[in-house]
């Protein structure tokens, strides 16, 4: 695994040991951010669900100003500490640890990009959206991006999110709600 583009171009990042923890493939991350690539310079960005914290360093590596990494595994939060140290990437970075509806409800102010991709199949994404709506957490441009599989089809408009296109990368796809 490694950052495509920007700053920190080219660094590697580690991976997870296990299968607890599942990187977006490099196919679609491209895809990701070749999507977002005018949302994301100077943006405030949530990773949510944040894994090994790639898709959060790859928006810090493409100019995001800021970086809210969310994730609930101690796994997780090590990779993701462990490769924002390997980028330099520490001072636009906040690592949160814990339930998603807890930090979702204490956090303040609006992001200009949300990511998440939740585990597969737990049903978190309704009630993240729910907790996002709920507390004004997407700035009025902004842009929720969901990485889920091929399979799962997400709806039209969900808590108020209305969905602006999909894309399908090998067994991931990507949806995008404003």
């Amino acid at each position: 695994m490694r950052v495509i583009a920007g700053i920190y171009k080219g660094r590697k990042l580690e991976s997870p040991e296990n299968r607890d923890i599942r990187p977006t493939t490099d196919k679609a991350k491209e895809a990701l951010f070749s999507i977002l690539s005018n949302d994301i310079p100077g943006a405030r960005v949530l990773d949510l669900f944040a894994g090994s914290g790639a898709l959060g360093i790859e928006a810090l590596s493409r100019g995001a100003k800021e970086c809210v990494f969310v994730d609930h595994s101690r796994q997780s939060i090590s990779l993701i500490r462990k490769n924002l140290a390997a980028c330099g990437a520490g001072d636009e970075a906040r690592v949160l640890t814990g339930d998603y509806r807890r930090i979702l409800a204490g956090l303040s102010g609006s992001f200009d990009v949300i990511i998440m991709d939740p585990p597969y199949g737990q049903g978190l994404m309704d009630e993240a959206f729910r907790l996002i709506g709920e507390q004004g957490l997407l700035a009025e441009d902004g842009i929720i991006v969901c990485e889920h599989r091929k399979e799962e089809v997400l709806p039209e408009e969900i808590c108020g999110f209305v969905r602006e296109k999909e894309r399908r990368y090998g067994i991931v796809k990507l949806t995008i709600y404003r």
